[in-house]
This record gives C-alpha cells, sequence and structure tokens, in this order.
C-alpha cells in the first residue's frame, strides 16, 4: 500500500466535509478546520487543527464567500508551510492571479473549481496563475490522482469553466420561475428529458448551496460588469434568506 499524505483543510461548510471525505476514503491523513460559523462536524478519521503540522504534503484552501477571511487563511499557510508545499485553494470567486498578490510564494498557489457536490464527478478542474511553476502543476495533479480524479487544467478566471456553467444555469433558471415561465420542477424536468442532465439546475443549486452559487455569480457580476451576470432577483432573495438563517442559527 501506498504511504499517506498529510493533508491540510481550511476553508467553509460544506467544502471542508466533502474534501475531507473524499480524503478519508482515499486512505490519506488529514487534519482540518472550519474558518467560517458552522454547525457541521468534521468527517470522522479527520483531526482538527489550527495550523498545519510540518509533515503536510498538501494545502487545501476552501472559501468561497468572504475574500477577507480567504485572504487570512493563505496569509497563514504561506507564512506555516514550507516553500515546496503547494497551496490548493479554490478560485471561483477569486482568481488565483488576485490570491498570488497576498502571498509570498506565489509560485506554490494553484487554484482548483472547488464547489459543492462538484467531488461526485470524475474531474478536478485546476487554475495555474502565470506565477504558478511546472512543479506545483504537477502536485497539483498527483492530488488529483490520489482522489482518484483527472485533473483539467483551464485558464484563470472567475468562475472558472464547470462552477461558471452550472451557476449560470441556476440564475437563468431563477429568472424563468419568477417571470412565470415555469415552476422550478417544471424546469428540472425538462432539462433532465431534454438534455439528458442528471439533475436539473434549480435541484442542482440547492445541493450546491444558494449562497455558493449567489457569490459566484456576485464576483461575475462585479468582474465583467456586464448585463449578462445580473443576478435574478428571486436568486438574491434566496441566497440572502439563507445567510440569513445561517446567521440566526449562530
Amino acid at each position: 500500500m501506498a504511504k499517506a499524505h498529510h493533508i491540510f483543510i481550511v476553508g467553509e461548510s460544506p467544502l471542508v466535509e466533502e474534501y475531507c471525505a473524499l480524503c478519508v476514503a482515499k486512505r490519506q491523513t488529514v487534519a482540518a478546520n472550519f474558518t467560517t460559523y458552522t454547525t457541521s462536524r468534521l468527517p470522522k478519521g479527520v483531526r482538527k487543527a489550527t495550523r498545519p503540522a510540518k509533515s503536510v504534503s498538501f494545502a487545501l484552501e476552501l472559501t468561497n464567500t468572504s475574500v477577507e477571511i480567504k485572504k487570512k487563511n493563505l496569509v497563514l499557510l504561506d507564512r506555516a508551510l514550507d516553500k515546496s508545499v503547494p497551496i490548493i485553494s479554490s478560485s471561483v470567486t477569486v482568481t488565483v492571479a488576485e490570491q498570488a498578490t497576498w502571498v509570498r510564494d506565489r509560485q506554490r498557489l494553484m487554484g482548483i473549481g472547488a464547489l459543492p457536490s462538484l467531488l461526485e464527478g470524475s474531474l478536478m478542474e485546476f487554475a495555474p496563475s502565470r506565477k504558478t511553476n511546472t512543479q506545483t502543476i504537477a502536485r497539483a495533479q498527483q492530488f488529483a490522482g490520489l482522489m482518484g480524479k483527472e485533473a483539467a487544467m483551464v485558464h484563470d478566471s472567475i468562475g472558472l469553466v464547470m462552477p461558471r456553467i452550472l451557476c449560470m444555469l441556476a440564475n437563468e433558471a431563477y429568472f424563468a420561475m419568477m417571470e412565470g415561465v415555469a415552476t422550478g420542477e417544471d424546469i428540472d424536468t425538462a432539462m433532465k428529458l431534454g438534455t439528458n442532465h442528471p439533475t436539473g439546475p434549480v435541484e442542482r443549486a440547492a445541493r450546491i448551496g444558494l449562497r455558493q452559487v449567489f457569490a459566484v455569480l456576485s464576483a461575475l457580476h462585479i468582474h465583467f460588469g456586464e448585463d449578462r451576470y445580473r443576478i435574478a432577483p428571486l436568486l438574491r432573495q434566496a441566497a440572502l434568506e439563507q445567510r440569513g438563517l445561517v446567521a440566526t442559527q449562530k
């Protein structure tokens, strides 16, 4: 049996739980921590830690909804880890290029298209910045292999590819619902039967989490400033209500 790698994961729920669960299933040694409020628990077999140990092979930062928290996490990882350790950071709401300005060792930063439920697929989507070196790219591919996934390298851009497409489909579905074109259930049924999608856009948005969808769409609209990225008011309202529920629980 191959030697287990030590992986440190920090970020928000439910991404932390999903990546931890996959790492444990692949028999990797995992330490993790949440840096946003959550009532969730780490999966069995994962050790809670506020800082990475010196033996860490890979570090993951999985925050999409707060730029401030994300920046704080990356600065901590950059200072705590040896320069040889790659930092794989979710880059669906902040480009890798921007994140690279927050750290000293920019060459070891790699973006990943992390959204809840995407690990159910067979692909891991990575995005290097212009500063990312070839060693880090190779290590990201190695990480994907350890997780039983195929690695795809895409250009550094807000939303990357799959997260952007899924969130845009959800936005269009919410516009259709708001305008009375069809119910959410009917939209999902039409997409499943008409395009052979396993899940419809409304159902998939719920699985991803409307706060996550809202964060990606907001980043796209701010970055490009185009009307096609305008968030459907119904989706905005639903996402804010979900956020309010989390705040109330706190």
